[in-house]
């Protein structure tokens, strides 16, 4: 059902994408698609809904971009508050007068997990501030991560990429295209 959605959406892409990892891929899952129809998007995150109703979460916080909209719908179906961080001169901060409360129990929720840089430059910020995190929420999961806290997702899904020196599409002359949010440094 999760594939199928993202299929009718249009997420799922083909081409050669720059990653905010730096690395290079064939495909590339771009979740805004999904995103764009709430009805949609409130099936596929109802699945995940699941997996952590029951696990305490006083809180959700999305990094932004990706993490925001997933964070709104996830908070409404859990019945719970829902924050975001965003970078501020390139450091990922608190704003907008949200608050986290000390042993604050906090799910992070992003709209895929590839390297979890966001995710846990959000928990770095959120648990400097007293949080208890207790994992990490996501529409799909590269499965590439290798992070200290559970992986909730709609869909685990295997996107193959590459060093940029190692990149076939680059051997072949194919121009990139990077549609991610982050700045590549």
């Amino acid at each position: 059902m999760v594939l199928e959605q993202l299929k009718i959406s249009g997420a799922l892409l083909e081409g050669h994408f720059l990653l905010s990892s730096g690395r290079h891929s064939n495909r590339y899952c771009q979740c805004a698609k999904l995103l764009q129809y709430p009805d949609r998007a409130g099936k596929v995150l109802s699945t995940v809904v699941e997996q952590v109703k029951n696990k305490g979460i006083d809180l959700v916080v999305g990094p932004a971009m990706g993490g925001i909209i997933v964070a709104y719908e996830m908070g409404r179906q859990l019945g719970i508050p829902a924050i975001f961080t965003e970078r501020e001169n390139g450091e990922m901060t608190l704003r907008r007068g949200f608050e986290i409360q000390e042993g604050q129990r906090v799910l992070i929720t992003e709209d895929v997990v590839t390297t979890g840089k966001s995710s846990m430059e959000t928990i770095r910020v959120l648990e400097n501030m007293g949080a208890s995190v207790m994992g990490i929420a996501c529409i799909v999961d590269r499965g590439t991560a290798s992070l200290p806290y559970p992986i909730f997702s709609a869909l685990k899904l295997h996107i193959e990429s590459w060093e940029a020196s190692e990149c076939p599409l680059c051997h072949q002359g194919i121009p990139h295209v990077k549609p991610g949010s982050r700045n590549i440094k």
